[in-house]
């Protein structure tokens, strides 16, 4: 069962990240590729939703490597403002892309990251601060949330 508070070291926040991320596995487990490409969350489809986290992952793994060296996470003037449309980049670069190269990129990038993560000092996670934020929404809290969209669309279809 997760814990009901909020993950408060870095040690923590990365034993939720690969906690939530096994729940997030445990929910496409069984979907056949007619489900995973079926379109229901608006524009996307459970390979899109897969290849826009993916996409998070590859977006902030630099960020963390910077973090890491002690410098700072973003260049001047970069911005991740308009989720939107890096949502939209996100998935549109893996629309020619199978399935299996989707879900394989999602194990991949997730290594990535909590590498990354893990290589960032313990003294810069502090709740609510960059290293802190940037490891929470792009793992634990991101994995968690389409993993409740998904199990939430397969009880409504009977999936």
């Amino acid at each position: 069962m997760a814990p009901t508070t909020a993950p408060t070291s870095k040690d923590e926040l990365l034993h939720a990240a690969a906690r939530e991320y096994k729940t997030l596995h445990d929910a496409l487990k069984g979907l056949n590729e007619t489900h995973l490409t079926r379109v229901w969350l608006a524009r996307w489809s459970v390979k899109d939703i897969v290849a826009h986290i993916s996409g998070w992952h590859r977006e902030m793994i630099p960020a963390l490597e910077r973090m890491a060296l002690g410098e700072r996470p973003f260049a001047p003037g970069a911005g991740y403002e308009d989720v939107d449309a890096w949502n939209a980049r996100f998935t549109a670069a893996r629309t020619a892309a199978s399935v299996t190269e989707v879900l394989l990129e999602l194990d991949r990038s997730h290594e990535a990251f909590m590498r990354a993560a893990a290589g960032v000092p313990a003294a810069r996670y502090e709740p609510g601060k960059t290293a802190w934020r940037i490891v929470d929404l792009n793992s634990a809290h991101h994995y968690k949330e389409h993993g409740d969209q998904i199990r939430a669309w397969r009880a409504s279809q009977g999936v």
